[in-house]
């Protein structure tokens, strides 16, 4: 955003002049809550009311503070100049194919938002079927899910504006690029999945939430979920309601259709627990399918996660965790659904599988090897059928193709190896590239090394380090440290720009794969949940402890940086060792654990942190609570605390309490550094951000960091103002 007040007062805006900052006016009023006997204060609940006239002061005040400093950076201009050359490259989305035609997604470059493209055959030229730069003037209207009858006539597509949550859904015809009449409201966290007669497609929305004015819908209260069939042209007022659990509103309820057309797959989830149930309905002839059936309950207990991925037949194929926390897939016919009658296709391995699809009539089956990822193909009776392989050490960032043909994308990336589509043809066992980007960046002058280190516990951690080759371990290099550690989500090694800008600059750039995650299945997932979270406090701190003594930097070229949960983390570390760090950047983080689960879709992250409405969760929330754990007195790093003012997914006022507390109890003596907060407008958790949005923060988050560090930089060509 651009910053539209003058900079408040300040005494000087370098590290050498030893500034005093003097921050917005924040009251701390006598708020407090009794949580089994313990009183604690919440002075700043007055900034969850987000529509207060004050509210909005303190947000616009914070904003002209923070871009007034963060434009007086000589380092800034040096960064936008060179991220604006690098993201000016054209980026693909993984194809898919429909009805015989190709899909794809495509960014010239420097487009606020990627363009939907499709094209008959391999060798035709594709045309624009979506443009979502054309539905709104401030580039902020995003394009989310997608999906094309198997016809290939119809388009259901998603759209989010100002970086919500929430979506439409409309319909395109994809021969004349015109929309219907179709227009659906209240989805989130739902797919779009046509029936196979090519009518109409089932979604999840929310009830309409009772208050729009203000930020009231945007961050209204999620109960309610349901699953919908809708006819194509018809209002959505007719929408066949097709499943819905009135008795627990706030589980989640999704479902899909077979590519066969044979079964409509109904699953639920709740926030409690990871696992899933699942229920079918068996919808007869593909081309009149009944949805008026009853639906056939499969998995009725929470004892794991299952995942239909196709069927054959009587035959669902699911991959499960039950008995086996690396997962694997078996076969279960509908006509004996007993577990005792269950056949182990893949087995589970010291690998992890992340994911499974069938396309070609085999298995496609992508495993993670100490957090990069393999993939295997299996007929449908489990037989072993090769491997596909990959262009060197990463990620496959998706895999898409159908049942009935031979060949498949994939994408594939790593922290050096831009993201390239490639084509696999199955029958013949070849492969090759199908879309590739060119960057302004030579990969090889630079190294990725994968270490393994002790946490506190002496449990081995992985990690990440990318940096030019020869670099020497002598202390002096400005270092960024990023981690997440949550929600069986992995950190595999993947082209940013962030980082390459980083470490063009001669900065090393590093990823700690933390417990909590996904890397090494179920259990290395639970060992950074709940009571066990400080697990992946230690391993992070470990990481920053091990790149110091290794002689990569010191705390005084040490940055830190992470996203959401891993802004959680970020915020849990530097209160624990604010002496170890530099300059920390906690981004739309989960600030506030005694009352996470009051906001929005926070009630679905019990899983991983438990809850304060218990003494058991309070007492080791309470522990590490970001809010709760501010030391008076104490000489934090320079704090840059980024979130979004449309965030309905982790609630802004998680970052506005976090940043007040800092400015009113951190030491601001002659020597103490900043504490920053910056609020994007019309922006939220992350998705969908414009490419001028992405390239604005970037340069901040990066400038911010190497003018803490003392990263040495050219002089700038432009002075790069907002």
């Amino acid at each position: 955003m651009r910053s539209l007040f003058p900079i408040l007062a300040l005494t000087a805006c370098t590290v050498s002049a030893a500034p005093t900052w003097k921050y917005p006016e924040a009251p701390r009023e006598n708020v407090a809550d009794d949580f089994f006997g313990t009183q604690v204060a919440d002075p700043y609940r007055w900034l969850e009311e987000l529509d207060l006239p004050r509210t909005k002061d303190w947000v616009q005040a914070e904003n002209a503070l923070t871009f007034g400093f963060l434009e007086s950076m000589p380092e800034r201009a040096v960064f936008h100049d060179r991220l604006k050359t690098l993201w000016n490259y054209a980026r693909y989305g993984l194809p898919f194919k429909e009805g015989g035609l190709y899909f794809f997604t495509k960014n010239d470059g420097l487009q606020n938002q990627s363009v939907l493209y499709v094209q008959p055959s391999l060798d035709a030229a594709p045309r624009v079927l979506l443009d979502p730069n054309t539905l709104g003037t401030d580039g902020t209207i995003a394009l989310t899910a997608t999906a094309v009858s198997s016809d290939g006539k119809w388009l259901a597509y998603g759209t989010a504006a100002a970086g919500s949550d929430w979506n439409e859904f409309r319909v395109r015809a994809v021969d004349t690029g015109k929309d219907t009449d179709d227009v659906l409201k209240w989805a989130k966290f739902s797919g779009i999945s046509w029936t196979k007669d090519n009518a109409g497609f089932v979604y999840s929305r929310y009830p309409e939430p009772k208050v729009e004015e203000g930020n009231k819908a945007t961050f209204s209260e999620l109960a309610g979920q349901r699953l919908y069939y809708h006819r194509l042209g018809a209002p959505q007022s007719d929408d066949r309601l097709l499943f819905e659990v009135p008795e627990q509103p706030k589980w989640f309820v999704h479902g899909h259709v077979t590519e066969d057309g044979h079964y409509l797959i109904i699953q639920l989830s709740r926030g409690d627990t990871t696992n899933t149930l699942i229920s079918y309905v068996a919808l007869g002839d593909p081309k009149k399918p009944n949805l008026e059936g009853t639906p056939t309950k499969l998995i009725e207990t929470w004892e794991a996660e299952y995942n239909v991925i196709g069927d054959d037949g009587s035959t669902l194929f699911v991959l499960t965790n039950l008995n086996a926390p690396k997962r694997k897939i078996v076969a279960i016919d509908t006509h004996s659904p007993e577990k005792s009658h269950w056949k182990e296709l893949v087995p589970e391995s010291a690998d992890p599988i992340e994911s499974a699809e069938i396309i070609g009539g085999k298995l496609v089956v992508r495993k993670m090897h100490d957090a990069c990822n393999r993939i295997y193909l299996y007929e449908k009776n489990g037989q072993a059928a090769g491997e596909i392989q990959l262009p060197g050490i990463g990620t496959v960032a998706g895999v898409s193709g159908r049942e009935d043909d031979s060949e498949l994308f994939y994408a594939f990336t790593s922290y050096t190896y831009p993201k390239t589509s490639f084509r696999y043809d199955l029958a013949t066992g070849k492969g090759s590239v199908f879309q590739e980007p060119k960057v302004d960046f030579n990969p090889e002058a630079y190294e990725t090394k994968q270490v393994f280190y002790p946490s506190k516990d002496h449990t081995k951690i992985p990690m990440f380090i990318t940096c030019k080759k020869g670099v020497k371990l002598d202390g002096s290099n400005p270092t960024m440290l990023y981690g997440y550690g949550g929600f069986d989500i992995p950190m595999t090694p993947g082209f940013s720009l962030y980082a390459a800008t980083w470490i063009e600059r001669g900065g090393v750039y590093v990823v700690a794969n933390l417990r909590g995650g996904g890397e090494y299945g179920k259990e290395w997932h639970e060992a950074g949940t709940k009571e066990r979270k400080q697990n992946v406090f230690d391993d992070f701190i470990s990481a920053a402890e091990w790149l110091i003594a290794s002689g990569y930097t010191t705390p005084a070229k040490l940055a830190i940086h992470g996203a959401s949960n891993g802004g959680l983390l970020i915020g849990a570390v530097t209160n624990q060792r604010p002496d170890l760090f530099a300059a920390a950047i906690p981004q739309v983080g989960v600030m506030d654990m005694l009352r996470f689960q009051k906001f929005t879709i926070g009630y679905a992250w019990i899983s991983d942190y438990g809850s304060s409405e218990n003494a058991e969760g309070f007492h080791y929330l309470y522990r590490y609570s970001p809010v709760h754990n501010v030391k008076q007195g104490a000489h934090y790093p320079a704090m840059l605390i980024l979130t979004g003012d449309h965030d309905d997914r982790v609630f802004p006022a998680h970052s506005f309490k976090y940043a007040a507390e800092l400015q009113s109890s951190a030491y601001n003596g002659p020597d103490a550094n900043p504490v920053f907060i910056r609020v994007e407008t019309r922006a939220g958790h992350g998705a969908g951000m414009p490419t001028s949005k992405q390239i604005e923060e970037t340069a901040d988050q990066l400038s911010f960091a190497a003018h803490f560090t003392g990263m040495q930089l050219p002089a700038p060509k432009t002075s790069a103002s907002r």
